[in-house]
């Protein structure tokens, strides 16, 4: 299914509703295709600037910005491997050249069986953890070779029920009911802000 299912528009609809102009739900919008599919596709992103009133391409210009969002298939798990200088000093590339071995593909590449995607990535963040890597954006770390293999291992066999597949951000959904709204209104419609106005210069003569 490449648009949003029916459950999904009524979910995009209360996502964009949180927001003071419809196009500012862009990015939890992309993110919820992407839990759908595993990856954005050009007929969600379609989908999504209809519900947004804003054009295809301008879907396409946020959903390119972000490294998270994929815009091809990629495998259920994602792997990203840092091989920045913290976990390239305490063995990154080692370990990243043993997963291709173990996978049997090259960063960038998704194994036959489809379920995972191999990519080198810049620092995620956990130097004092080094060397470290994430699956669909979950760490793993100070993981050697055998650490590897047990991970990969676990995967394959549907152990790591902590580990959600590709797309998925949180295993708990999100609600907020209308009533606890923040009640937002657009920028058009409550005026300036006052700490806007304060910056406007004071007619001469006025109190």
């Amino acid at each position: 299914m490449s648009r949003l299912s029916a459950a999904n528009v009524l979910l995009a609809k209360e996502i964009i509703s949180r927001y003071p102009r419809p196009k500012s739900a862009l990015i939890p919008l992309l993110h919820l295709s992407q839990e759908q599919n595993g990856w954005v596709t050009t007929e969600a992103m379609e989908h999504i600037a209809e519900l947004v009133d804003v054009t295809p391409a301008e879907v396409l210009g946020t959903c390119s910005f972000y490294e998270m969002f994929k815009r091809e298939p990629v495998g259920k798990y994602m792997i990203n491997i840092c091989t920045n200088i913290s976990c390239l000093l305490n063995g990154g590339e080692e370990l990243l050249h043993h997963a291709e071995e173990k996978l049997g593909i090259k960063p960038g590449g998704t194994t036959d069986d489809g379920l995972f995607t191999l990519e080198d990535v810049e620092c995620i963040a956990a130097c004092t953890e080094a060397p470290c890597l994430q699956v669909n954006y979950r760490y793993e770390y100070r993981i050697d070779n055998d650490g590897f293999d047990q991970m990969i291992d676990d995967l394959r066999s549907g152990k790591r029920s902590d580990v959600p597949t590709h797309g998925t951000l949180a295993q708990i959904r999100q609600h907020i009911d209308f009533d606890r709204g923040a009640g937002i209104e657009p920028p058009d419609r409550t005026g300036k802000p006052d700490w806007f106005a304060s910056r406007e210069p004071v007619e001469e003569g006025a109190s």
